[in-house]
Formats: C-alpha cells, structure tokens, sequence
C-alpha cells in the first residue's frame, strides 16, 4: 500500500513534534519532509524553510503555525498543488479571505479545532441557538494555556459563529465584550468572551445560554494535543482524495 506523505509546518513546536511522532507510527502514512524557523534534526529529517523545495515531493502539509508563516506555505502549495490541512488560528479577515481564494485552486482543509467533541458542540450550538429566544443572554468561556498568543480562540469563534448562523445573523454585530484574565458581565443580544490565559492548560471550552429563570451551559475539556494530532491526521487520509475547496471537519464527519 502506498503511504500518504506528509510535509509537517512548524515541526519543531508543540503540535508539530506530537504530529511527527504519530506519523512515523503510523503504517499508512510517511514523514516526507519538515520545516521550521529553527534548524534541527526531526526522525532525521533535516527542517528546512518554508519552500518550494521541502514541499516538492510531499501529498500533504499540515501546518499548526503561525498565521504569517501559514500564509507562506499556502503560496508555495497553491504553486505546486499541494493540498493543505490549516490547523493555525489568529488570522486576520484579509488572511481568511486569501485563504479562501487559495482553495479555489488547490485543495485545503481548514479548522479552529480538530476535535471531534468540540465539532460536534459546534453543530448543537447552532441548533440550540435557533431554538431559544433571544431574551437568552450568551457567553463563551475559551480557557488556554499562558503561551497562547491569539483570543478569542480559533474554537470560541467556532462556537460564537455557529450562534451566528443559528440566529441567521452576522458574527460581527452579535460580538459582544471580551474579557482577559478578568470578570465581566454578559450583555443584551450579544455574545461575550470570558477568556483565560493562565497555566498549562490544553483547551476549555464552554457556552452559556442564560435568562433570568435558567441556564443552559454545553461544555468540552481537552486533555492531550493528540487529540487535535489525530484530527488533522484523519483530516489529511479524508482529503487526499477530494478536489479543490475550502473543507472543515463539518464536512468530514458529515455534520452540514
């Protein structure tokens, strides 16, 4: 059987080593090439820049980065038709929007979360919030540890959108407070972000939906990185064989 080869981006960090160890254990996948800001030595691989020449040869690159540097390998994949799995998060809206013209010409699977649980929460979220009346205040609560850069989180946007579309309405007028580190209260027909940047923690995730007589609260706790790792692995052997377009774990798990 042949393998499917995989480029890691970012092979160096935290997602990027669980990623590797779990592709060279994996019968049906091979570590083709890896690619880092820092050089060093991966299952002796040599990482490289991002370039043309460290994707050349591979069927798929993963990429937990950074928005800059995802960015950067897309223009080299969009060259070379390589398909793309985009576990980043933090881009800005000129990003997401060349992110999507990108995927009109290769193919790219992109997620703020690649668990299955928090997929799923997305999907009842929506559902909840086009069920209950608006008189239900929102608040997302989005828990990561100290070194995460971005906020909201790439899943408290997942959980705030799908309230979005559940309501028929645009993510930037029902967006509400955000707060860091720090108490607040929720507000009228809007959805508020209590964020915590503390500790080590992997990813705690919970949605609120609250009125003056109850208060109806879905939840998810992530234990391992391996989690997300094995996401964006089932994600890579899935679009190996789809065309060009912009995918989620929505479409994969057949959630839409």
């Amino acid at each position: 059987m042949k393998k499917l080869r995989i480029t890691v981006v970012g092979a160096l960090g935290r997602m990027g080593q669980i990623l590797c160890k779990k592709i060279i254990n994996n019968p049906q996948l091979k570590l083709q090439s890896v690619t880092d800001k820092t050089m060093s030595k991966v299952y002796n691989l040599q990482t490289q820049k991002n370039s043309i020449k460290a994707i050349r040869d591979t069927d798929v690159i993963i990429d937990f980065s950074k928005p800059k540097s995802s960015i950067e390998i897309l223009n080299f994949a969009k060259k070379m038709k390589k398909k793309v799995i985009i576990g980043t998060t933090g881009f800005t809206e000129k990003e997401e929007n060349k992110i999507k013209n990108i995927s009109k010409k290769i193919t790219i699977f992109k997620a703020g979360n690649m668990s299955l649980g928090i997929n799923l929460l997305e999907y009842i979220t929506c559902i909840l919030s086009k069920k209950l009346p608006n008189s239900y205040q929102i608040g997302i609560s989005d828990n990561h540890h100290k070194a995460k850069i971005d906020y909201p989180s790439g899943t408290a946007l997942m959980l705030a959108n799908a309230v979005a579309k559940g309501k028929g309405k645009n993510f930037n007028k029902l967006k509400g407070k955000i707060f860091l580190n720090k108490k607040g209260n929720l507000q009228k027909n809007k959805i508020c972000f209590f964020i915590t940047r503390k500790g080590g923690t992997v990813g705690k995730h919970s949605i609120n939906f609250r009125n003056n007589m109850e208060n109806i609260e879905l939840k998810h706790n992530a234990f391992s990185r391996e989690l997300f790792a094995d996401g964006a692995l089932n994600a890579a052997l899935w679009i190996s064989k789809k065309k060009s377009g912009l995918y989620n774990m929505q479409d994969m798990f057949r959630l839409k």
